[in-house]
Order: structure tokens, then sequence, then C-alpha cells
């Protein structure tokens, strides 16, 4: 079995793939003053709650964007699960062109979700990424990365709104009966929620602008934790796939597992049943 890590600033994502299928995840806070052993006794509780045994775990791919934690992850791989990880970054073949002024400024994360949006759905494609920060990725037909653009987050936006102001209060992050708000409550839904909705919209339109892309052929993709409002505020999201930074880590697996007959490393594309 495949244990695929991913470490955000606000969650760690976890994924365990059986036979090319994932198979069970969960989800734990970030935080960066916890050991390795903590995080191991943490993992060694959660896997049995779905059936699966730390010693079904064979291999273990990893990608980080908080580096602290990243030798804490490693670390607990070896020392709980016997098993040296992949750890995605710079010098892992993935079979995808970085067009980055600097690629090694690309994170991690979003280079996983580019191998994943390109296996499960081809390019070109637009992906949108809710999280700590709320990331636009562009992926050309090529399966090149081509850039993309980084806002705050709904969460970091909505924090700054109640720790700056003296009235306004924290609300439910949930879409409003209508985009004029008749009150507070409604109104604070209204810019938050339907405000972030139409800064995808805007953005998604601009990219599909400046790649003169074909706004009905291309798919937009999200992930991340939008709990469901980013669905309800606009019918033109085309697809989205749940846990796909844990698909893109399998797949920096696959490198290190196969040859081309010249030696080369290269990305196997596998179907995934999700």
């Amino acid at each position: 079995m495949l244990l695929a890590l991913d470490i955000g600033n606000t969650n760690i994502s976890i994924g365990v793939f059986r036979d090319g299928h994932l198979e069970a995840t969960w989800r734990m806070a970030t935080d960066t003053q916890r050991m390795a052993d903590e995080y191991g006794l943490f993992l060694n509780d959660l896997l049995p709650l779905k059936g699966v045994s730390p010693k079904e775990i064979k291999k273990v791919a990893l990608c980080s964007v908080v580096p602290p934690l990243t030798p804490v992850f490693e670390e607990l791989c070896r020392a709980y699960l016997h098993v040296e990880p992949l750890v995605v970054g710079v010098g892992v073949k993935t079979g995808i062109r970085i067009l980055y002024d600097n690629p090694k400024d690309v994170g991690t994360d979003r280079v996983a979700d580019a191998v994943a949006a390109l296996h499960l759905y081809g390019g070109p494609v637009i992906i949108v990424d809710f999280g700590t920060a709320t990331v636009f990725d562009a992926i050309s037909q090529k399966g090149d990365y081509l850039g993309g653009a980084i806002a705050p987050g709904l969460n970091i936006a909505s924090d700054a709104l109640f720790y700056n102001t003296s009235m306004l209060r924290r609300v439910e992050l949930a879409a409003p009966p209508q985009a004029v708000g008749k009150n507070t409550v409604h109104s604070l839904q209204s810019g938050l929620v339907l405000g972030y909705a139409g800064l995808v919209e805007g953005m998604v339109a601009r990219f599909k602008r400046e790649l003169e892309l074909d706004a009905k052929d291309v798919p937009h993709i999200v992930w991340g934790d939008t709990n469901g409002w980013y669905y309800t505020t606009w019918e033109g999201v085309s697809r989205e796939k749940q846990r796909f930074e844990e698909i893109g880590c399998k797949k920096y697996y696959a490198p290190q597992m196969t040859l081309t007959p010249d030696g080369t490393p290269h990305v196997v594309m596998r179907q995934l049943a999700m």
C-alpha cells in the first residue's frame, strides 16, 4: 500500500492507496511544534480506524509546503513505518515542464495538483485550490505548467476582517439568500462568500482570455476547504475532485518505480477509482 501525505499550512491530508485505488483518507491540523513521535502516535491510531494496518504501508510519497515539518515526517516514516519516503521536490521527475521564471519557486502542492489534473482531465486545464491561500494554476494543452496566481484564503480574509474591526462578528461561511444583504450577517456572507466566488469567476475568465482558451472546452477544477459553499454559488464550475493532492503525490511515486528502456524515469498514469 502507498501512503500519500500532503502537509499544508493549515491541514495535513493523508491518503492510502491500495492497488492504485484511493482507499481511505484522513485529515489533521498542522502544528509545527509537534514531534515525529506525536505524529507517529496519531497516524498509528488513525490508520486502523479505517481498516488499514501500519504494517501494510510499503511506500510513502510526501509533499510539503511547511519546511519545518518535512524532516519530522521523514523521521516518522522511518521510525514508525520503516519506509524511506519519497519527498516531492527539486529533482523529482514529473513529466511536466515548469514554465515559471524560477521553477524552484513553485510549491510542491501546486505541482502535485498539476500532475493529478493532467492525469484525470488532460490539458488545458485551470486548477483552483482553496486552502490557507487561494491558488490558481494554469496547465497547457501540452501539459506544461504555465504559472498562476495566489490570493489570501477565505478564512484568512475573514479572520483579518473580524480581528481588525470592532463591530463586525464572525459568521458562518455560507452563501446568503441574495447578494444585497438586508442585515449584517447576510452582508458579511455576501462580501465573503459571494465575493470570493466572484474572485474565482473573474480570475478563471482572465486566465482563459490571456491564454486564448475556448471557455466552453477548458474545464476548471476546484479542490480544498470550501465546505460546499463554492458549488452553491456558481454553476460555472466544471468538475471537482476531493483529495486532489494525495492523487498528485501518488503520481510522484511512479518515477522512482518505473524506468524507460534507456533508464529514464517517467510518470506512470494509471486510472484511479474515486
